[in-house]
Parts: C-alpha cells; sequence; structure tokens
C-alpha cells in the first residue's frame, strides 16, 4: 500500500473514532448538560496525530454525523469551532499536559459564545449547561491521549502508522 493509501486509510478511521464517539453521551443530572465522549478522544487524536489529520478527520466526521442524522448544522458549527480553537491551541502550543487539558474546555466556551450569537441565547446559559462537560474533559483529555500515544507506539501496526508520519 502506498503512502498515500495509507494516509487515506488512517484519515478515515480517524474520522470514523471521532464520528462513532460523538455519538456516546454520558447524561447530565440536568437535561442539556450531557458530556459528548467525542471532546477528549478528538483532543487526543489531535495531540497524537496533529491537527492536519485531526481536522481533515473531523470535517469527515461532521459529514458523516450529518448524514447519519445524529448531528445537525448547529452540532457541526460548535464541533468545527471546538476543533479549530483546541486543535489549534494543541498545535500552537505543543501537547503538553496542561495545553491538553485546557483546549478542550478553551474550544467549549468558544463553541458555546459563537452558539450564543447564532441563537440568541445567553451565553450564561450556555456555558453553565456545558461546565460538567467541559470538566470531564479538562479531567479526561490528558489521560485518553497518552492512552492512544502508548497504542500507536506499541502497535504490531506501528510502522504503517510511522509510514503515515505521525504529528
Amino acid at each position: 500500500m502506498n503512502s498515500k493509501s495509507r494516509e487515506i486509510t488512517l484519515t478515515a478511521l480517524l474520522a470514523v473514532i471521532i464520528s462513532i464517539s460523538g455519538t456516546f453521551k454520558l447524561p447530565g443530572i440536568i437535561p442539556g448538560t450531557e458530556f459528548q465522549m467525542s471532546a477528549p478522544i478528538a483532543i487526543g487524536i489531535c495531540a497524537t496525530f496533529g491537527f492536519k489529520r485531526y481536522i481533515t478527520a473531523g470535517i469527515i466526521a461532521s459529514f458523516i454525523n450529518l448524514i447519519m442524522g445524529t448531528h445537525t448544522i448547529l452540532n457541526v458549527v460548535v464541533a468545527m469551532v471546538f476543533r479549530i480553537v483546541a486543535g489549534g491551541l494543541i498545535s500552537y502550543l505543543g501537547p503538553g499536559i496542561i495545553i491538553v487539558s485546557l483546549a478542550g474546555p478553551i474550544g467549549s466556551l468558544v463553541g458555546r459564545l459563537v452558539m450564543s450569537f447564532i441563537v440568541g441565547t445567553p451565553v450564561k446559559a450556555l456555558i453553565l449547561a456545558a461546565l460538567p462537560g467541559m470538566v470531564y474533559t479538562l479531567l479526561s483529555s490528558y489521560f485518553i491521549y497518552k492512552v492512544i500515544e502508548k497504542i500507536v507506539k506499541n502497535t504490531p501496526y506501528n510502522n504503517f502508522i510511522k509510514s503515515v508520519e505521525v504529528g
């Protein structure tokens, strides 16, 4: 398999992981405060595989979720804002524990600001509803990043991953 085919395969796999993890939500105490599992997984993917692969996989994941009917255009807009902000922070500042831990909550915060502007809902209400998920993301992102990184380093297919230059 040539390098281009490997890159496409890796990107597609990452897109499916982001897409499927976006359908799993942990319920919150108050309706609307559920935690979407894709946030810390996406952060781990970005920190391990780099921004370019992450944003490409994220765009594909958004199309998958739209086609499946599990997300709306508003979900996609918020997800893309999250991806650009969180991924940009990791890309610019590196995958240190502080950056990886804070990138998700900061991406969520900016996503809620954009959503507030689009739907006209008070930003405080949107942030309050997202706060439990932001805390979960803060606490789990670095751990998930390290798990993904360890899987990539220890996989028998490590040559495959190296061949598409892990970021």
